[in-house]
This record gives structure tokens, sequence and C-alpha cells, in this order.
């Protein structure tokens, strides 16, 4: 059992989504997408366990499990989901939030945990995880999400496009990655760590362009000048569900195991 942390976990959840309508709702093992992410949080230590939602489906599949925040329905990002509980709970701006993804259900409780220390140790104004990238289709899947950082393993940059971008293995042709050096990239998890204060600031921020492009709401942060820790998760990184087809090979691992 790891142990206690002073963190809160906020899970932003709303039901629309672009790809893939209602897929926290979605049936994995009995219980809904949602409920898994729960579990996971509250395994990891958190003082609370918060779902901010616009939906009433969600807040009954979950109001047995956690507390439950009820939230406007014209947010943006789930760190401006998050901003609006920040207000209506009157956080300290001291206070660690941890923003857990509500579309991975077997995220690793250590990477919770992981990534609220990382921000407690590090001072940065946010913290997130990566992994290594071994699958060659991910280097070019816009679904992948691209981090580089610098000497003191601070984000310089996230992108859906395959970057550090190699001219002499991709130039040629942009679809072959058969050349690349994976070892030279990282995947991001969509995993944040911030304080209350800091979320306040962030929403105070006016959208930059380049979070706008990339569809990226960690961009704003880098436009803005402030700096976000990015570590090597402790942990293995499942992949999280963003289309229909993401749900069925994960259904389809998990009746494997069985």
């Amino acid at each position: 059992m790891i142990m206690k942390a002073s963190f809160i976990a906020v899970i932003p959840a709303r039901y629309g989504s672009s790809r893939f309508p209602g897929k926290i709702l979605a049936d994995i093992q009995g219980k809904p997408m949602i409920a898994h992410v729960v579990e996971r949080a509250l395994e990891a230590g958190a003082a609370q366990v918060i779902v901010a939602t616009d939906n009433e489906r969600i807040a009954r599949a979950v109001s047995p499990l956690c507390q439950v925040q009820m939230t406007r329905a014209d947010h943006e990002s789930g760190t401006e989901r998050i901003a609006e509980v920040v207000s209506l709970r009157q956080f300290v701006d001291e206070q660690i939030i941890v923003n857990v993804q509500g579309d991975e259900p077997f995220i690793a409780p250590k990477l919770i945990h992981q990534v609220a220390q990382l921000l407690e140790n590090e001072k940065t104004q946010m913290a997130t995880l990566c992994t290594a990238i071994t699958n060659r289709e991910e280097v070019i899947n816009p679904n992948t999400v691209k981090v580089v950082r610098n000497s003191q393993a601070r984000a310089l940059y996230f992108s859906r496009a395959s970057i550090p971008f190699e001219r002499e293995a991709l130039l040629a042709d942009i679809t072959d990655t058969s050349k690349v050096h994976l070892g030279n990239m990282r995947r991001h998890l969509g995993i944040y760590a911030y304080t209350a204060g800091y979320i306040r600031r962030y929403v105070s921020y006016a959208p930059s362009p380049l979070e706008q492009i990339e569809s990226l709401e960690q961009l704003r942060a880098l436009w803005y000048g402030d700096t976000i820790a990015v570590a090597d998760a402790i942990a293995p990184a499942p992949s999280g569900v963003d289309t229909p087809d993401d749900l069925e090979r994960l259904l389809s691992t998990l009746k494997g195991k069985e």
C-alpha cells in the first residue's frame, strides 16, 4: 500500500468526446471506465479523490466511490475544469493537485504518487511523466503525444508530430520510421501535478496559439515561460482509450489474461 501523501487527485470527466462520446462510462470488467480510474487514485494514497464532471450519469456512477464536484459544461480542458473545483472548494494555494485522466483505467497508482512527489521535489510550476516509445507506429501516430526535454529534465516542447525530428531517417519519407532511433523519443503520459495557486494562474492566461494548434493544454504553460518537470515513469504506462478501437484492444487483452 502506498503511503498517504499530501495531494488531492482530481479526475476531470466529461461525457462528450469528439472521437469516442461516453467512453468513460464504457463497461470494463463489469465497471464503468471512470470507476477503475477512481480506484487507482484511491490506491495511490490521495488525501481526497474528486471527480469533476458536468454529467449526471457520470456523477451517479462514481458517487459511491469518491467525492463528486459538478462543474460547468463549457470548459476547454481538464485543467480549466479543475480550476473550477479549486475555486468552489477554496483550496489553499500550496495544495498539490494531481490531474488524473479519466480514460486511463489501469494507470499504475505508483505513477499518480510519483508525479505528486516530483512536483514537491522539483519546485516547478508543473510536473508530468513520460515513457520510452517502443512501437514504431507511435512515432507518427498523432494520438501519441511526444515530449522533448532539456538537460535538467524540463519540457522543451510537446507535440503530436514526430519530435525530435530525425532528419536523415525521415526526410525522404516521413511515414517510414524504420530507421528512427527510438531511444531519442519519449511518449508523454497525460498526468499532471500542480499547486492550486498555479492552476489559478494558468487559467488567468489567455489561451495560446500553440495549444490551440496542437490541442495540447500543457503548451499554454510553456508559451508563458513556465517550467514543467518531466520524469521517466517508474512503472509501466498503460495506453489511454482514445477511440472505440482502443477499447476493443484493451478488452481483448483483458480477456486473454482470464
